[in-house]
């Protein structure tokens, strides 16, 4: 089997594809969503992976907000990126596959939750921060160098701030009243602060046939790694687990309503760095690969 590498001179599309088998097979096309600065030359190994696993599908890694331009504000980041990916939705008759790595996860669920119409069948959350961010990491100190993480609120939290992405999950658990004011991103998605949006969001959400969340306590970026199953402190710093977080009681966005109707996997895997997550053969074989079909 031969494979082809085409990138778009606009710097807007990677597309990764093989032999047209996809469709004798039944692979659906898989689209990936990078993280904090990333870009598409992360996910090669990963669409290697995919190709040999499934010949024939169709990988696109989209080439959008890369390096440092993935720090604007993350609702234009949602709105960039479903311009892209809407159309390779149309197109595919029997629904997509999302892989949304670190940030990327969070922006796949700005996607989720405000197209009323998307064929996603498997949302991948490959350790994303997705009930939010608190700890004093490599990645703080490259956007915030002179702040420890007790005092990014007083950026974060504020007008300027927000139109930093990594302020749009900033959650800092003794900060609660200024997140839950001040955070139009990660608040909003979680329903913590009622919008008129938020019946349809959640039923937008709840279009996805499975969620797998992956992730695990040797990352050292995403803090706590419990935040990539939707885990966070309380304001003693004490992990809470999804199930005993008010938004999973209330069902808010719908994370109660997939686990009941068993559309939930949890991974948890020890030895991973966060930069691994995408070229680890491992994670993808033990992971990822049983749901791209």
């Amino acid at each position: 089997m031969r494979s082809s590498l085409n990138i778009n001179v606009n710097g807007l599309l990677l597309l990764l594809c093989g032999v047209n088998l996809a469709g004798t097979l039944g692979y659906k096309p898989v689209i990936i969503v990078h993280g904090l600065f990333d870009g598409p030359k992360q996910f090669l190994m990963m669409s290697r992976l995919i190709q040999e696993a499934h010949p024939g599908t169709n990988v696109s890694v989209i080439d959008l907000y890369d390096n440092m331009a993935s720090l604007k504000p993350l609702w234009v980041q949602v709105q960039g990126f479903k311009e892209l990916l809407y159309p390779i939705m149309q197109e595919a008759e029997n629904g997509v596959h999302l892989i949304c790595f670190s940030q990327g996860g969070l922006i796949c669920r700005g996607l989720l939750s405000t197209l009323p119409d998307h064929n996603v069948q498997s949302f991948i959350s490959l350790s994303s921060p997705q009930a939010g961010q608190y700890g004093d990491t490599d990645i703080l100190k490259m956007v915030f160098p002179h702040y420890l993480k007790a005092r990014v609120f007083h950026v974060c939290y504020s007008s300027v701030g927000q139109k930093l992405s990594i302020c749009n999950f900033w959650n800092d658990p003794h900060q609660r009243e200024r997140f839950l004011k001040s955070s139009n991103y990660l608040a909003l998605l979680n329903g913590e602060r009622p919008h008129r949006e938020m019946t349809e969001w959640r039923k937008n959400f709840l279009r996805i046939n499975k969620l797998v969340l992956i992730g695990g306590p040797d990352d050292g970026v995403i803090t706590p790694w419990e935040s990539s199953h939707f885990g966070f402190y309380d304001i003693n710093e004490t992990i809470v687990e999804m199930k005993n977080q008010e938004w999973y009681g209330r069902d808010s966005f719908g994370l109660k309503t997939l686990h009941a109707r068993g559309d939930l996997a949890v991974y948890v895997l020890s030895g991973v760095k966060h930069g691994y997550w995408h070229s680890n053969e491992t994670v993808f074989r033990g992971c990822i690969e049983e749901w791209l079909t």
